[in-house]
């Protein structure tokens, strides 16, 4: 497996085990899709996982960054404390002023790539202040890079969406958008095409699915899952629907499906 990223990250997705032993990197702790994107699903139940003491993101200076297995590390200096966290790769240089929002924090980490032990590291959604991720710590409105709104659309790409079968006793992403409020809440099913997959984003795997409806504009809904499935399928999703989910660090949807059931057909 790859390492965990946790994504993470709030501390209710995060478990509480024991402290006591020293890690190793997520990949050799844990079996998953080796894709970057895909590495930290498990990383909760990781030896050494412990609750976030995190009341707010924590901003500062770089002052050591490097990269390793997919993830880029870095220690930041923000006046205070000098703390250790980690995000999928992403560029950035000693100097830099950034972000870092509540994350998993392991301890008594030990990374096999880097052969460097840490005392304490952060596993992380993003480093917000650089690039891309700078725009969503400015906009509390704004989705982290890779994560498009659900109500501005996604593109699909070479992937065809039309014509497909509405679930039994289900929806269609188009109906779900108009009746979020009376649906909010409620146990729903969906089917649609896989148009993207992002694993192991705080503690979850997330899908961006379609089926060729439309709602003001609204086409896209997004699902999390503790399932797996790749760009292309054509699944079956089971789950609660929400509105106006907020999870912070920029991750804010109108519509979601959490924690469902997820089967590839």
């Amino acid at each position: 497996m790859n390492k965990a990223f946790a994504p993470l990250v709030l501390s209710a997705f995060l478990l509480t085990l024991s402290a006591g032993c020293k890690k190793t990197d997520v990949q050799q702790e844990t079996q998953v899709p080796s894709s970057p994107a895909s590495q930290s699903s498990s990383l909760e139940s990781a030896p050494g996982a412990v609750p976030s003491t995190q009341a707010g993101s924590r901003s500062g200076t770089v002052t050591e960054t490097m990269d390793a297995g997919g993830y880029t590390y870095v220690q930041v200096d923000t006046g205070s404390e000098t703390i250790w966290a980690a995000a999928p790769q992403f560029a950035v240089a000693v100097g830099d002023e950034v972000t870092i929002p509540p994350g998993m924090p392991m301890t008594n980490y030990y990374s096999k790539t880097l052969e460097r032990d840490f005392d304490v590291v952060y596993f992380v959604p993003a480093i917000l202040g650089t690039g891309a991720e700078a725009q969503a710590a400015g906009d509390p409105s704004a989705m982290p890079t890779g994560h498009p709104s659900p109500t501005e659309g996604t593109d699909a790409g070479d992937i065809d969406v039309q014509g497909i079968e509405k679930a039994e006793n289900g929806f269609t992403v188009a109906e779900l958008f108009s009746d979020k409020s009376g649906l909010s809440g409620q146990k729903i099913s969906v089917r649609g095409k896989v148009v993207k997959f992002s694993g192991g984003i705080m503690g979850k795997n997330w899908i961006h699915l379609q089926d060729g409806t439309d709602h003001e504009g609204s086409n896209d809904l997004t699902v999390t899952t503790a399932d797996m499935a790749n760009k292309g399928d054509t699944v079956l999703v089971s789950g609660t629907l929400v509105t106006d989910k907020d999870f912070g660090a920029g991750y804010r949807y109108d519509v979601i499906v959490e924690d469902a059931q997820v089967t590839v057909e």
